[in-house]
Parts: C-alpha cells; structure tokens; sequence
C-alpha cells in the first residue's frame, strides 16, 4: 500500500485483544462455547433483549442456522431485498428453498414493505429484511405483514449492532436475527457472527442445532447425565479465540460507535452542497432510526459516470468501491430465485452507489482528503472535464 493511501477498510484495534488471546490459552479452552463465547453471548442478549445468543463462525453461518431454526424446506418462499449479500439467498437456497426477491426502498435502500403482498404466495414461510448500512427497516409494517400471513421475521441485521429501530435494538425485533462481525463491521473479530433467538419456541431447538443437533448444551448444565445426536445441526460455535477478540471489540462498542457517527456526520456535512447540485443524493435516515455509522454511500446522478469517479479517487489515494450486484440480476439469482415485481430502485442502487472509506481509526485529515477527492471529481465531471 503506498504511503498516504487511505483504504476502503482498516480493522480497528481496541486495544486488549492480545491480553484476551493470552487469557484463553491460559483458560486452555480454546474451542466453542468457552469462557469468552460466554462473556460475549451474556452481553449481546442484555443489549439486544434477545432470549438467547449464540456466537457463530460468521453472519453467513447465522442466517443459515437461523434457515435452519425456521424449517426452510424443498420449494419454501423466502420474500428479500434483491440489494443484499448473497448469504441471505444462500441461506435458502441450501434448505431447497426459493429466494423471492423484491424492490427496495428509494430512500433506505431498505426492503420495500408496500411490495411484500405482491410478492405473497402458498409457499412463502418468512421474511428476511436487511437493514442496509445500519439503518433500519419498517419493521412495524413488516411484522405486521407477517403476522397477518403467518410467517416468520428473520432480520439480516449484519451491519446493524448497536442501530435502533424505534428504540429497539435491530436484530432483536424479529423472531430471528443475525449479526456480523466480520473485519468490515463495526465491532469484529476477524470471521465471526451471532444469532439472536427473540422467539421463546425457538431457544431449546436453536442450542441443538448450533451444537451439531447434539444436547450438549443441556449436559453441560447438568440437565441430563450424557448427550447425544436428537436433531439435524452442524458445527456453529464460533471459538474461543475469536470469541476473545470479539470481545475486547464489545466492551469498546459504545466508544466505536461514536468515532463512526463522528466520520459519518462529517462526511453528511460536506456533501450537502453538492447534492443540493444534483451531483449525488445522500444517505437517508428516517426519525424511526438511530443509525451506526457502518457505512457511508454516495448515489451518483445519472450524469456522473461511476467507474470515472471510483478512478479519480484512487488516483487521488481514496480507495472507494460500489457494493451488491443484484441478487435478481445474477446468474444465482437467475437459476434459484423468484422475482416479484419491478425492480427500479434496486437496479438504481446497483448501477450508481459508491461507498466511501469509513473505518474507526480514520483521522480529520484522512475524512478531509475523501472529502476533497470527491469534491475534486464531481467538479470535472460537472465541467465535463476528464483527468
């Protein structure tokens, strides 16, 4: 990397992470369900009230455990964004199911809930909303929709640990949620994820499934004298090495977060001219929502030619990168999916975001240098200037 680069991504360091590695190889635990995966799941459910939170190897791991929980099967409907990661699909697809997918938000870039009855049949069994870049989706009107159709809520809340909903916790609205904490995410540990069991029915079965659909968990507690396969599962535990990073990273969440909103309202600000140019249009978060500062997009105007602006930047030392190819769109989605309605906003999104660096560690002068870079490169392009 040359020498004032500024990344897309840098983790960040808290600062005990290696007082913690040292801990877990003296507790001589250093497989699931350890002291730290302990540590970390006791915290994750006082902050997000879930009933149980179980650590898993990613938030990709999480969604499929939580497919799983859900008793996705052969033709099952899953209704989802289209602009969302792959592992949301993934999940399904893996059961034998059909990820239905639908428009998103103009505003949110969020799940649009006006389009969940058009995309409503037989075979729907839940709902999977994501809440992009930390910023919630309506899940009043989702969770109604559900309930009226009997189906379950699973959020994919991936980018949201510590982002609210009307003061509710995300990921912990739903009957099911999943987090991550991969390198990307505000809170990380490497490769890690959890997921948050908020249905009662599901936390018996839930500490099954995540043990290789053993009850160890329940032998462990001294609740029967041995244990043995009773269910379908896998390994979902996430180790206790990660486990400790992960939570060094959580005891330091509130102060992470405050750096983020810190960056991210500097960026908010410094755009605001230019989008008032019709240059580009600014995240959008509505009243409902207390965001995260995960990250931080641009929509480029039409006019802007995207794949010009990513290389401008980079030529001035700013790595930025767009995000979701479209589920619909893909060769995946294609073969394993089902589209619901037009997808306007979706392939909107798709072809003009532009996300700009945003790690906790970034300085005044590094946000001041993204900040130049864009403004340096929607002027040439309003000039009709090329570099």
């Amino acid at each position: 990397m040359r020498p004032g680069y500024i990344p897309f991504n840098r983790p960040y360091t808290a600062g005990s992470e290696l007082a913690n590695l040292r801990e877990a190889f003296d507790n001589g635990h250093l497989s699931g369900t350890g002291p730290f995966s302990a540590r970390c799941s006791e915290r994750l459910e006082r902050e997000t009230g879930s009933r149980c939170a179980l650590l898993t190897p990613s938030g990709t791991a999480a969604l499929e455990l939580a497919t799983l929980l859900a008793g996705i099967g052969p033709g099952d409907e899953v209704i989802m964004p289209s602009f969302t990661f792959v592992s949301s699909a993934n999940a399904v697809v893996l059961r034998g199911g059909v990820p239905v997918f639908v428009d998103v938000r103009p505003d949110t870039l969020n799940l649009d809930e006006r389009r969940l009855e058009g995309a409503l049949s037989p075979r729907a069994r839940a709902v999977v909303p994501t809440h992009y870049a930390g910023v919630g989706a309506a899940m009043d009107e989702i969770g109604a929709f559900a309930r009226a159709h009997g189906l379950l809520v699973v959020e994919d809340a991936a980018q949201a640990y510590l982002a609210t909903y009307k003061g509710r916790p995300l990921g912990g609205i739903g009957d099911l949620g999943a987090l991550s904490f991969h390198e990307t995410k505000n809170v990380m540990c490497g490769e890690g994820g959890a997921l948050l069991v908020n249905d009662e029915r599901f936390v018996e079965r839930a500490e099954i499934v995540h043990e290789k659909g053993t009850d160890r968990r329940r032998f462990s507690r001294g609740q029967v004298d041995k244990y043995s396969w009773v269910d379908v599962g896998s390994s979902f535990p996430l180790s206790d090495v990660n486990a400790a990073i992960l939570s060094a990273q959580l005891e330091r969440g509130d102060e992470i977060l405050e750096k983020r909103l810190g960056i991210w309202n500097a960026y908010h600000e410094a755009f605001g001219e230019l989008e008032s140019r019709e240059l580009l249009r600014r995240p959008i978060v509505p009243s409902a929502c207390s965001h995260n500062g995960h990250l931080y997009y641009l929509l480029l105007g039409e006019a802007v030619d995207r794949e010009r602006f990513i290389a401008d930047l980079e030529e001035s030392g700013v790595q930025a990168v767009f995000h979701y190819v479209p589920l619909h769109g893909s060769v995946g989605g294609r073969r394993h999916g089902r589209i619901a309605g037009e997808m306007r906003n979706t392939d909107a999104a798709g072809e003009r975001l532009v996300r700009l660096p945003l790690w906790t560690a970034m300085s005044a002068d590094e946000t001041g240098r993204v900040v130049d870079a864009v403004h340096a490169s929607l002027s040439r392009a309003r000039a009709g200037v090329r570099s």
